[in-house]
């Protein structure tokens, strides 16, 4: 096969999308860590040991092995920490913010990377409410916030609900075993 019909071949079946922001970074700091006016981010780096009880856990772990926390604190007192959460899909990726409160329940959720391609799926999801079914979960609770968005969106949309969930509890796995 001749290389450009390879490359024509490689990008039909990747068919992926530029990334685009619906949530500037620095926005979603700001909502999930209120009250904050110092921040800070705190990097674990993952042992083989650990990558393989977070893959374990939830078939995930970071591809360079490195957890990014995003601690946010009121007169050095902490209230909440934040994580980005990416998750790879076949239309692109998606990034998710989750806020944590310091009980260690989800504060909020927000989406903030889409691709252009699935933009208008994900946001239909945020339409639908997808988001405010994440507050108050913790470790170990089913996060499942798709199902209750189902009946109210379409079959693409509710994929792109699937993969916030994915992010979510990736999210509160990580949080759980290597925030404290």
């Amino acid at each position: 096969m001749k290389p450009i019909v390879l490359s024509a071949v490689v990008a039909a079946l990747l068919h992926i999308t530029p990334v685009v922001v619906l949530v500037k970074r620095t926005d979603a700091v700001t909502r999930l860590l209120p009250g904050a006016d110092a921040f800070a981010a705190r990097e674990v780096h993952l042992s083989e040991a650990d990558a393989h009880r977070l893959h374990e856990t939830v078939d995930w772990s970071p591809e360079d092995g490195v957890l990014t926390f995003y601690i946010g604190r009121r007169g050095g007192a902490v209230v909440g920490t934040l994580e980005f959460q990416r998750v790879d899909t076949p239309h692109g990726p998606i990034e998710v913010a989750v806020g944590f409160g310091q009980d260690g329940a989800i504060r909020g959720v927000e989406v903030t990377k889409a691709t252009a391609e699935t933009r208008h799926w994900v946001q239909e999801t945020l339409a639908a409410g997808l988001t405010s079914h994440y507050q108050g979960l913790k470790a170990g609770d089913p996060p499942g916030a798709a199902a209750h968005i189902r009946a109210r969106v379409g079959a693409l949309p509710f994929y792109m609900a699937e993969q916030v969930d994915k992010a979510v509890v990736r999210a509160l796995a990580v949080y759980r075993l290597f925030y404290r």
